[in-house]
């Protein structure tokens, strides 16, 4: 239970103080935040916050987004990307995830998109090896292709890792993207090295309308996490293990219930 992380957007509309201390005094040791809330109470007080509370941070989401067809954007991107990477290191955290953006608007050009990726991260790279943070890639599930990621697979996601240092760059095993691959054990095993966070949910249906909220809490769908986790881990990942759900139901549940069901159902379906 040493590597339990709750990511905070599992308690969306709990405050990042209130989540904080329920995880100090449930004597965790990691917290996963994003960069929106953090933004919102300040890096400086963020960051006190929670080393106070005794507590490491597992990972920084999300940057990334390097899809446009307009140069000055690109380069705006370039630089929120750079911002986050500062963010990540005064959290103390050497995990920063991007999500790679989806197609450019009116765009088909898919080999293109993945090319302003691969673009975007060689001009970050070097930048974040400085600020002692990795540039973690997190392939989403193939219905998210269009709108907020081309990188739809771990090893499409490694393809674009491999051509950087492993100190550089690495990926995300987030089960929720990834349990369908028919493939993805191979590619865990092959990601040895570069896997910089293993994150849980679970795959529920009927999905919603807004498929982005469709994760379940663990145990509640199809997903055999715990072989997952225990393959990360034979690929030489002992990090944290952060559950990150979105899920409207969870979100309007009550924080504290919903933090003491996931840690419940942590030890039941992954540790």
């Amino acid at each position: 239970m040493n590597r339990y992380s709750l990511n905070q957007a599992t308690t969306k509309y709990w405050s990042l103080e209130d989540v904080v201390a329920a995880s100090a005094k449930a004597d965790l040791s990691w917290i996963g935040l994003w960069r929106e809330p953090v933004q919102e109470y300040g890096v400086e007080r963020s960051t006190k916050l929670v080393t106070d509370a005794g507590l490491r941070v597992s990972s920084l989401c999300r940057s990334g987004f390097f899809t446009s067809t307009d140069a000055a954007e690109r380069q705006a991107k370039i630089e929120d990307n750079r911002r986050a990477i500062d963010e990540a290191a005064a959290l103390g955290t050497d995990v920063l995830i991007l999500v790679s953006g989806g197609l450019p608007s009116g765009s088909r050009d898919l080999d293109g998109a993945r090319a302003m990726v691969r673009d975007g991260i060689a001009e970050l790279a070097p930048y974040a090896q400085e600020a002692g943070v990795r540039l973690a890639i997190e392939p989403l599930h193939p219905m998210f292709c269009s709108d907020r990621c081309v990188v739809s697979s771990l090893g499409g996601a490694l393809d674009l890792a491999e051509q950087f240092p492993v100190e550089q760059v690495g990926v995300v095993v987030d089960a929720y993207h990834l349990w369908w691959d028919a493939d993805v054990y191979r590619q865990i095993e092959r990601a040895g090295a570069r896997i910089c966070s293993y994150q849980v949910s679970d795959w529920v249906v009927p999905l919603p309308a807004d498929t982005l909220l469709g994760r379940g809490m663990m145990g509640d769908g199809s997903i055999e996490l715990r072989r997952l986790r225990e393959a990360c881990d034979a690929a030489g990942y002992d990090g944290p293990v952060e559950v990150e759900i979105f899920n409207q139901d969870l979100w309007n549940a009550p924080g504290q219930e919903v933090f003491d069901l996931a840690l419940a159902r942590y030890g039941e379906h992954v540790a």
